[in-house]
């Protein structure tokens, strides 16, 4: 009988076999062993396509009897390296080649699993061959948890919801920026970058909570400063510094500033710059006719039957609010309005609507905080 080889080389002798070379044979095993086992080797696989390495039987030349391996060259494409199907073993592998490239590493045949450096990825993997017959596959086993002392400087790493501790500093070793953790936090900032000609986004997200602020709180008395440019807020554009932002502070402001739409001065007189308009809100006319005030200070409305007006509505209705409408008969006339109690007119007596068609009513109210005064009204306009 002849002798066999295992799956990475060595020879496995028959009893008598190989008399007078025994040793040499044995001596070969021992070293291709122990390449096995600690062996380094680099090689070159620059270009691109399919390397296919094989075993070489009772030789010591063979790639994949060697324990560490350090790939090399300038790849011009992906590079895919296949290991003989059977071949069962652990490797750590270096990809050290260049120009971005991914690097792959698989079986011969067969679609067993496969481990791939990424395109620019040149780090160093525990890789292990399964030897599965006729379908070996190849994993990427890992470095474990790997524990880092002193300074220490991490390229083109990707940490996976790493854990940062309390602080980060910046490259004179000060305080860049403090961490302070919330027992059972749910709401968090999320920091995306943009494509060009768009700004990155700061967000306030979070798994359950719905409309949550963000938070920015000064130190001491310190302020919170923009730079010159726009301020959007929402839709609205505030074109204007952080001293500017304050003109609408009256309280504080104490002194009156040139070219300013809104000034005030230290007696809190404010003045306005240009007239302040209301525009008028057409209300919809129906059996009920319902006057948010808030958003509609200034309206009107067509009947076009006898209708009730009801109590104003809005957020915020304060003592001392100024509101008008205009009461417009349709082409018909004779249509009258039932005011609800808070309207209140004098002799408590309501006004009798003009009952020409396509005339209108202007009535104007002061808010007293229970009733809606009148303070003038006049009948019979025309208006076109």
């Amino acid at each position: 009988m002849t002798s066999t080889y295992t799956d990475l080389g060595v020879e496995l002798m028959v009893t008598g076999e190989n008399a007078g070379t025994w040793g040499t044979k044995t001596n070969t095993n021992l070293n291709l062993i122990e390449q096995i086992s600690g062996g380094y080797i680099t090689q070159a696989i620059a270009g691109s396509g399919t390397t296919a390495f094989a075993k070489a039987d009772g030789a010591l030349d063979a790639l994949i009897a060697s324990r560490v391996i350090i790939f090399t060259g300038a790849l011009t494409g992906s590079r895919i390296i296949t290991f003989p199907v059977l071949t069962e073993n652990f490797y750590i592998i270096k990809n050290g080649t260049s120009n971005a490239e991914t690097l792959q590493l698989k079986a011969a045949s067969g679609s067993g699993a496969t481990v791939t450096w990424a395109a620019g990825d040149n780090s160093w993997k525990i890789v292990y061959f399964d030897g599965v017959a006729t379908n070996t596959g190849v994993y990427d086993i890992g470095m474990g948890d790997v524990t880092l002392t002193g300074t220490q400087t991490l390229t083109n790493k990707t940490l996976t919801s790493p854990k940062i501790g309390t602080s980060i500093l910046d490259t004179n070793g000060a305080e860049l920026a403090l961490l302070t953790a919330t027992g059972s936090a749910v709401n968090e900032f999320t920091i995306a970058n943009a494509a060009a000609g768009n700004g990155p986004t700061l967000s306030s997200t979070g798994s359950s909570d719905s409309n949550i602020d963000i938070n920015i709180t000064p130190k001491g008395t310190g302020e919170v400063v923009i730079a010159a440019g726009n301020l959007n807020y929402g839709s609205t554009a505030v074109t204007a510094t952080g001293a500017e932002l304050n003109y609408s502070d009256l309280t504080t402001l104490g002194t009156s500033a040139a070219s300013k739409v809104l000034t005030a001065n230290a007696n809190n007189l404010t003045t306005v710059s240009g007239a302040v308009l209301n525009t008028e809100d057409a209300l919809t006319d129906a059996a009920d006719i319902v006057w948010n005030v808030v958003n509609s200070p200034v309206a009107k409305v067509t009947l076009t039957a006898n209708r009730n007006l009801s109590a104003p509505t809005g957020t915020g209705i304060a003592a001392g609010q100024f509101v008008s409408l205009l009461v417009i008969q349709d082409a018909g006339g004779t249509n009258t309005i039932t005011w609800n109690a808070v309207y209140e007119f004098p002799l408590d007596t309501a006004p009798t609507l003009t009952s020409t068609g396509n005339l209108g009513d202007l009535f104007t109210f002061r808010y007293n905080g229970a009733k809606w005064l009148l303070m003038g009204q006049t009948l019979a306009l025309t208006l076109s």
